[in-house]
């Protein structure tokens, strides 16, 4: 059972009562917990899904029409933010500087916290000016609470620009929800710690930003079947995969699909189209 927060708190700050003896509980007692409440957070996205697909077919638009897309977040919603947007150039071959992360205290907030870089909303509006903002990109911006000063200057800044604005956040009635055209808010509850955002409230927000990514890619054709048709192959073992890729599409032995990377210079699109004549 959840407590509720008074009106004044945030959401995201209430306490479960369910986890009140935390500490006094056995290993595998505390897991048990954690990963019930996380089963929460899963079906706290499911619920968000016809959100996430009007958000799908926003960003699609806007990079069709060759717009960015930028996460912007500080924290945990920051870090989860740059995570999936670093991901996508090497698995869907997709420009780095289409899907841009953006994070309060830079990149050194990565790898170590900058405390009070969230509160300094000033910061996410002059990235996103040196970055060129313009009205056919998109801000996804990220915040558990729905509070962040850092994340609601980044929405801020884009309806100024004209820019489009979705927003990821764990309350829908927060400011941040209310801000932008579209928001995906995943209501998860109380956190096992009080206030801890980075356990369930990171896991919805880290489940939104793949649902996205994975989906607007598909849509945009850069996977056939569901095989990563597009993908760089940077490392050994992504160079195996774009060979079974190669041999499996394109019907044609291991030495021929390794012949045809090498002519292509690795690219699995061009080395099918070549397999296929």
């Amino acid at each position: 059972m959840a407590e509720s927060a008074p009106p004044d708190e945030l959401l995201t700050e209430a306490i479960l009562e369910s986890t009140r003896d935390l500490d006094q509980r056995s290993t595998g007692e505390v897991l048990a917990a954690i990963h019930a409440e996380d089963r929460n957070a899963v079906e706290a996205v499911g619920r968000t899904l016809p959100a996430i697909e009007r958000a799908v077919d926003l960003l699609v638009l806007v990079l069709k029409g060759g717009g960015r897309w930028f996460n912007v977040g500080a924290g945990t919603s920051g870090r989860i933010g740059v995570l999936d947007a670093s991901e996508i150039p090497p698995t869907f071959g997709y420009p780095a500087d289409r899907v841009q992360g953006v994070m309060a205290g830079g990149e050194g907030a990565l790898v170590r916290a900058v405390e009070g870089a969230e509160d300094v909303a000033e910061d996410a509006r002059r990235v996103l000016l040196e970055r060129e903002l313009v009205p056919g990109d998109a801000v996804v911006a990220l915040s558990a609470s729905g509070r962040t000063p850092f994340a609601l200057s980044a929405l801020q800044a884009a309806s100024e620009i004209g820019a489009r604005r979705i927003a990821i956040t764990c309350d829908p009635s927060s400011p941040l929800s209310r801000s932008a055209e579209i928001s995906i808010a995943p209501r998860v509850g109380p956190e096992v710690i009080a206030g801890s955002t980075r356990m369930k409230g990171g896991l919805a927000q880290k489940m939104v930003l793949h649902l996205l990514s994975t989906t607007v890619m598909v849509r945009l054709g850069r996977v056939e079947g569901n095989l990563m048709t597009n993908l760089h192959p940077a490392s050994r073992k992504l160079r195996r995969r774009a060979v079974r890729i190669v041999m499996s599409l394109g019907e044609v032995d291991q030495p021929t699909a390794e012949r045809l990377l090498d002519a292509t210079h690795g690219s699995v699109h061009d080395a099918l189209r070549l397999a296929r004549g």
